[in-house]
């Protein structure tokens, strides 16, 4: 699928936005590329991504609320999500089209014009 999906974006898109399609995995920043690049397919894929994401970690701080086993597990989703925005920005400065499992699918439904 990957593949299929890296297949359809221009190597020159991907070569010339790399480092603005990165910035869309640092939380809230996602919204300058979304806003930004709207004709880039490669930018767009990765700042609609960084959007659901981002989304995801604000209601992961309602978790928090509950007293030990909401801030156990906002613990553990939130070192999830590092997780997730590092590897984003790697593959993203790879040129590659890596789409989060779960998340990409809400991101798919996005449609910014």
């Amino acid at each position: 699928m990957e593949n299929q999906i890296h297949r359809q974006v221009d190597p020159k898109d991907i070569a010339d936005n790399k480092t603005l399609a990165a910035v869309s995995y640092l939380g809230v920043l996602c919204l300058i590329p979304l806003l930004l690049k709207k004709d880039s397919h490669f930018v767009q894929f990765h700042a609609k991504q960084g959007l659901v994401l981002f989304i995801a970690e604000v209601v992961l701080c309602f978790v928090n609320i509950i007293p030990f086993l909401g801030r156990l597990m906002w613990l553990v989703v939130c070192l999830i999500f590092v997780l997730i925005s590092i590897q984003g920005i790697v593959k993203t400065l790879k040129g590659e089209m890596w789409p989060i499992p779960i998340l990409s699918d809400y991101a798919k439904k996005i449609n910014i014009s």
